[in-house]
């Protein structure tokens, strides 16, 4: 069999790579809704087997989960709503605060760095018709992206349902898809990611709503208006790994700076610190980590990819896709190193990683051996 040079193969490979990634990012209308639908379908597996176990018709079973979770969805978005209510209330004097501080950053910048206040007014006014100009077609983009994002809400019930109605089609096509001395392999992988995306999602639920009440407890003891809001928003932020916690610190110091005392912005931050460390070290660990063995390198990474690809939805499936991926490398053995690369296991920093099958030490393998003839003399 021909061997291909290794440049050629690095070529093929980053080709496949960049044809693959052109592909999620071209496709991300489709892809995306049924990724989700696929991971909820994981979860609620659980829940259908349970009810179809009480002798429910299979049918029935998976319409009675698909309408519990559409009701705790549609309890927590209409929780919200009615806090994002109260907040637009407000919002005229909020604005009004705002303008008040852009004005005064606006004299101090022009008094430091010795410009006209007059070419400082002049850009902010040119900004603010670039603003007006594209404001029409904002309006578009925001409309079709609205109407895009409805579409895809009512798609993923629909596919929620096929995923469960058909799991016994689908797991018949990957059985197919190998040969039966795969199977047990194929069986594990497939167990094993299950099991993971259930745990990890249950994870991150669980994570979420301590993490809530710890953010609305600290705001509401500092005295910030919209505590629960913003703490709530701040734990939805939070599920984003890494990027998400620095937006959720952020707005409550913005409210801070606004509305109250600017040095509320300092007990903010220092509340958000403490409550992070206490996520990072003990509830990430116990309850999310556990689930998912991926690195904080490779998740960064991922984020930033997923994020690059499919926007906010893709760094919220970057992780368990991940995940699901190295179970899939663990098993496979030529892409086992990969899926070590993956994960989080350490190997210790004074074991020797590289070994050399030789019986001689370096310093051994150096010298030159000693003739035959000075061993015969010395006989």
């Amino acid at each position: 069999m021909k061997k291909f040079p290794l440049f050629l193969k690095l070529s093929q490979i980053t080709l496949g790579l960049l044809g693959f990634f052109y592909i999620l990012y071209v496709g991300k209308d489709i892809i995306v809704p049924l990724l989700f639908a696929l991971v909820l379908a994981i979860l609620l597996n659980p829940m259908v087997n349970y009810f179809s176990s009480k002798k429910i018709n299979r049918v029935i079973a998976i319409g009675i989960a698909i309408v519990l979770l559409i009701v705790v969805v549609g309890a927590i978005l209409f929780f919200i709503g009615s806090q994002m209510s109260m907040f637009a209330e407000s919002w005229p004097e909020l604005k009004k605060k705002i303008n008040e501080y852009f004005t005064e950053a606006l004299t101090w910048f022009s008094h430091t760095f010795n410009i006209g206040k007059y070419k400082v007014n002049k850009w902010v006014a040119e900004q603010k018709a670039e603003t007006l100009q594209g404001a029409g077609g904002m309006i578009g983009d925001t409309i079709s992206t609205i109407s895009g994002a409805l579409v895809v809400i009512l798609l993923i019930p629909v596919y929620i349902f096929l995923f469960l109605f058909y799991k016994p089609l689908l797991l018949q096509f990957i059985g197919k898809l190998f040969s039966i001395d795969q199977h047990k392999v194929v069986a594990d992988v497939l167990q094993q990611t299950k099991t993971l995306v259930q745990k990890y999602l249950v994870g991150l639920m669980i994570e979420m709503v301590i993490v809530a009440t710890m953010n609305s407890t600290a705001l509401l003891i500092i005295g910030i208006q919209y505590a629960v809001l913003l703490g709530t928003i701040g734990a939805i932020l939070n599920l984003i790994p890494y990027i998400g916690g620095i937006v959720a610190i952020s707005l409550p110091m913005i409210m801070g700076l606004i509305t109250d005392d600017p040095f509320s912005a300092v007990w903010v931050l220092i509340a958000y610190l403490i409550i992070q460390i206490i996520d990072n070290n003990f509830l990430v660990p116990k309850i999310v980590a556990s689930k998912v063995k991926v690195n904080a390198l490779v998740s960064i990474v991922v984020v930033l990819i997923g994020g690059a690809l499919w926007g906010v939805a893709g760094m919220f499936l970057s992780i368990p896709l991940t995940a699901i991926v190295k179970v899939v490398f663990d098993r496979v053995k030529p892409l086992e190193p990969f899926g070590f690369l993956i994960g989080d296991t350490m190997p210790d920093l004074g074991k020797a990683i590289f070994t050399f099958n030789v019986k001689k030490t370096p310093v051994e393998a150096l010298k030159a051996p000693e003739p035959e003839e000075d061993k015969k003399s010395e006989e």
